[in-house]
């Protein structure tokens, strides 16, 4: 046990060597329990109420920010304008406080010419609905849109999810 310790301890420097970015850059990392701030200009004026549930763009969010920080639930569609992307969107952001106490982070790409790195890594067709936990595996995929509630009960199967949930019941 004490070597495995100390291989863990040899390696976090390593680790966050690699993830580091250069200073200046104005990207913020993803901090648990923070809602980062969308980057547009048509943000609420409450951008600092961590509860709220924020839905960055594919383009501005870096799957790489949320390992073990957050899990990100990542909706694709060819068009912004596609009926199953909004429904799913209208949903998301009717119930967000579920999706908060489960560190969610929704994630938008509704523009396959962009060619994001999450569509490059995930290589969605049409319309679909992606969770990851925060590990960075995919755990589902679904072709039409989900529930809050069935997001949240899919969730709260997820290994780290009962983890989680096992260590909030010790004293």
């Amino acid at each position: 046990m004490k070597l495995k310790r100390l291989i863990f301890l040899a390696m976090v420097p390593l680790v966050a060597a690699m993830g580091a970015r250069p200073e200046g850059d104005g990207h913020q990392p993803y901090v648990r329990g923070e809602v980062p701030a969308a980057r547009s200009d048509n943000s609420p004026s409450d951008a600092g109420n961590a509860r709220e549930l924020r839905i960055l763009p594919a383009s501005e969010a870096d799957p790489q920010e949320f390992l073990w920080q957050a899990r990100p639930v990542v909706v694709f569609a060819d068009s912004a304008a596609d009926p199953a992307f909004s429904d799913q969107i209208r949903m998301l952001e009717r119930d967000s406080v579920a999706l908060n106490l489960r560190d969610v982070v929704v994630v938008t790409d509704s523009d396959p010419a962009a060619n994001t790195v999450w569509r490059r890594q995930l290589r969605p067709e049409g319309f679909s609905l992606v969770l990851l936990d925060k590990d960075g595996q995919v755990k589902q995929r679904k072709p039409a849109p989900w529930s809050v509630r069935e997001i949240s009960r899919a969730i709260d199967k997820f290994p780290l999810r009962l983890q989680e949930i096992g260590r909030a019941r010790l004293p």
